[in-house]
């Protein structure tokens, strides 16, 4: 059988009991390693859960999938991802992968950051749509994700904003020469979110729109949502980009306009002080 073990957001013992007594009577455990990250590396993980760990990157997972299914219809096989199983649709199309081959699956879910947001006090079931930003390079530079946020602010509703890894991802160079060199892994801030953004409102200026979200639209940045040292801001999204959260993961929250009283109440205990530095770390604990 093949197991998709969610492990939770924060470090190895986010891990459910279920998941972790699965986990140790497999005979290969793969740990998901590109859609995001734990607070601990591999060689802790496998200290805690008593097993190796085969790291799968995204071209083992997406390309070679075969690999990771191999002799799983006589054997068990464990997939570890970060928070859960179902928070990227790589893992869907894996779980499609071994049901055509006659692969039996089972899911053990955990917290993922589509509901672990709900610590900053906005209220879960008045979200709507994600979106994804990327980061922006010299020759691409997308803005349709914005429609998204547009359209959920009209609807008056919060937009959970995924912020991008870059892990094991080549130079446009080596990529061209087939050379597997890659560059260090990057993960996108909530200041460099925001920069982006506060961007594309200036181009919508410029075309004549009247942009969905302002310099002054309050924002909330999230940073290592579920571990011990969480951080958490609510502020305008300009004060976004300067407000300094920490080390990665980061997530960003456009808030949908009109709050309700308790979200309002709640996202007062991580206002960034008017008479402190925007610079300042903001501490959600």
């Amino acid at each position: 059988m093949l197991y998709m073990i969610g492990l939770g957001l924060g470090d190895a013992k986010d891990i459910t009991v279920k998941g972790l007594e699965v986990l140790r009577r497999c005979s290969r455990v793969y740990l998901e390693a590109y859609t995001s990250v734990l607070t601990v590396g591999k060689e802790v993980l496998e200290e805690f859960y008593g097993r190796k760990l085969i790291l799968a990157d995204r071209e083992e997972v997406e390309q070679e999938a075969n690999n990771i299914l191999k002799d799983a219809d006589i054997s068990d096989v464990a997939f570890l991802v970060v928070g859960d199983p179902f928070g990227a649709t790589t893992h869907s199309d894996l779980i499609l992968r071994a049901t055509k081959l006659g692969i039996p699956y089972r899911v053990i879910h955990n917290a993922s950051i589509m509901n672990a947001v709900g610590c900053c006090g906005l209220q879960l079931y008045r979200f709507g749509e994600t979106v994804s930003v990327v980061f922006w390079t010299d020759t691409w530079r997308p803005e349709s994700f914005f429609d998204k946020v547009k359209k959920n602010r009209q609807n008056g509703v919060h937009t959970l904003c995924l912020l991008d890894i870059k892990v094991k991802e080549q130079s446009l160079e080596n990529l061209i020469k087939g050379r597997k060199i890659y560059e260090p892994p990057r993960y996108m801030s909530v200041n460099q979110a925001a920069q982006q953004l506060l961007e594309i409102v200036q181009n919508q200026r410029i075309r004549g729109e009247e942009p969905a979200v302002t310099e002054e639209t309050l924002c909330v940045g999230l940073a290592r949502v579920g571990a011990e040292d969480q951080k958490i801001a609510a502020g305008t999204l300009q004060q976004m980009c300067t407000v300094d959260l920490g080390g990665p993961l980061h997530s960003l929250i456009i808030t949908g306009g009109s709050l309700h009283p308790l979200e309002m109440e709640m996202l007062s205990l991580f206002s960034i002080p008017e008479n402190s530095s925007e610079s300042q770390s903001i501490d959600g604990l």
